[in-house]
C-alpha cells in the first residue's frame, strides 16, 4: 500500500520553497492604505459607488469569459463534479458551522462569521488548474469543476449566507436580494448573453483585463476596509485573535486536504481524478469571495473578508508543496495521460499555465 501523500507533504514545508502571491502583498497594501487614509465624508459615497460599479464589472467579465462549451466539456465526469461541489458547499460549511464551538474562547463572533463566509464561497479556477497540471492530474476535469463551482456559487453562496449568516449578512431582506440580483446575477447574465460579440475581444486582451480584474477587487477591498476603519471595527480584533484565526484556518485546510485525499480514493477515483478533487475541493476563491462580501455584508465586509485573504495565501503555500510532491511520485506515463486529458478538455493546460 502506498504511503499517504498528505502528511509527508505538510511535514516538509520549507519557508524558502513556499511561494508568496504578489497580489496578497497588493491586498495588504490596500488594507494599510485604508487604515491610514480611509474614505471619509464626501469621499465615502464616491468610494462606495466605485466599488459597486467594480463588482458589477467583475461579474460581467466572469460571465463573458465563461465559455458554455468549455464548461460542458468533461460532463462525463459527473461523479467528480458532484464530489467537488459536495466538498465546496457541504463539507466546508459543516466544518465552518462546527467552528461555532470556538466562540468566544478562540474566535470572536465577527471572526467566526468571516470564517463561515470563507466556507461558503466557491472554489478557485486558475490556481486549482495550475496545481492540478503540476501534479499531473486531470486538467480538463479541473477546468470544468472550477467553472461549475463558480457558476453554482453565484447563486448558492448568497443563499447560504442568508440562511447561515442572516444576522451578519442581512438575511433575506428586500435590499440584499436587490443587491444580489443587480450587482451579481444581472451582470453575469449580461456577460453570457454578450459573449458572442465580446468574447474575442476579451480573449485578445486577456492580460490587460486581468489587471482590470485585480484592480477592481483592490477597489472593493479599499471601500470595505475604509468603512471598517471609520466605524472603529478594527478595535474588535487583537493580535492574539488574529493568530488564533490563522491556527483555526490551518486546521481547516488540513482537514479538507485529508478528507479530499482519502475520500477520493475510497470512492474509487483514478489517481488523476483524485488529484483534481484534492485541489478543486479544498480551495476557496478570493476573487469570487471578495466582491460577494462587499454586496452581502456592507459595512461589516472588512472583517468578513479577512479570513478569506489569510486562507488564500495559506492554500497557495501548502498546495504548491503538495503539487510538487504528487509530481515526484507520479508513475510512468502520467504526464502523457494528463496532457491527453487536457487536450480532450478544450485547452485546459494552457489555462493552467496562465493560472500559474
Amino acid at each position: 500500500m502506498r504511503r499517504p501523500v498528505l502528511p509527508a507533504a505538510l511535514a516538509r514545508i520549507r519557508v524558502s520553497r513556499v511561494p508568496f502571491d504578489p497580489y496578497i502583498a497588493a491586498l495588504l497594501g490596500t488594507v494599510l492604505l485604508a487604515a491610514l487614509l480611509p474614505a471619509r465624508g464626501a469621499a465615502a459615497p464616491v468610494a462606495n459607488g466605485a466599488s459597486t460599479g467594480a463588482v458589477a464589472l467583475l461579474f460581467f467579465l466572469y460571465g463573458a469569459r465563461l465559455s458554455t462549451r468549455e464548461a460542458m466539456d468533461g460532463v462525463r465526469h459527473w461523479r467528480l463534479h458532484l464530489t467537488v461541489l459536495a466538498c465546496t458547499f457541504v463539507l466546508f460549511p459543516l466544518l465552518g458551522l462546527a467552528a461555532r464551538g470556538l466562540v468566544p474562547y478562540v474566535l470572536t463572533p465577527q471572526l467566526h462569521a468571516g470564517l463561515l463566509f470563507l466556507c461558503l464561497v466557491p472554489s478557485t479556477i486558475q490556481s486549482s488548474i495550475a496545481f492540478t497540471s503540476i501534479a499531473r492530474g486531470n486538467v480538463a476535469a479541473a477546468v470544468c469543476a472550477g467553472s461549475f463551482s463558480s457558476v453554482v456559487g453565484i447563486v448558492l453562496t448568497p443563499l447560504l449566507v442568508a440562511l447561515l449568516l442572516g444576522g451578519h449578512g442581512g438575511g433575506f431582506s428586500a435590499h440584499s436580494l436587490i443587491s444580489i440580483v443587480t450587482q451579481l446575477l444581472v451582470p453575469f447574465a449580461a456577460g453570457q448573453l454578450l459573449r458572442r460579440w465580446v468574447g474575442g475581444f476579451l480573449t485578445r486582451h486577456k492580460k490587460v483585463l486581468g489587471y482590470v480584474d485585480r484592480g477592481s477587487i483592490l477597489l472593493v477591498v479599499y471601500a470595505a476596509f475604509s468603512q471598517g476603519v471609520v466605524r472603529g471595527i478594527w478595535h474588535q480584533v487583537t493580535p492574539v485573535r488574529l493568530l488564533a484565526l490563522v491556527g483555526v484556518e490551518a486546521v481547516l485546510l488540513g482537514l479538507m486536504l485529508t478528507l479530499t485525499t482519502y475520500g477520493a480514493r475510497r470512492l474509487g477515483f483514478s489517481r488523476e481524478d483524485s488529484i483534481t478533487i484534492v485541489f478543486c475541493g479544498s480551495k476557496k476563491s478570493l476573487a469570487g469571495g471578495l466582491p460577494m462580501a462587499g454586496v452581502l455584508f456592507g459595512a461589516q465586509a472588512s472583517l468578513a473578508v479577512l479570513p478569506l485573504m489569510l486562507f488564500h495565501q495559506m492554500q497557495l503555500m501548502v498546495c504548491a508543496v503538495l503539487a510538487k510532491r504528487y509530481a515526484r511520485r507520479a508513475p510512468e506515463g502520467a504526464e502523457a495521460t494528463a496532457r491527453s486529458r487536457s487536450a480532450a478538455g478544450g485547452g485546459g493546460a494552457g489555462w493552467a499555465r496562465q493560472g500559474a
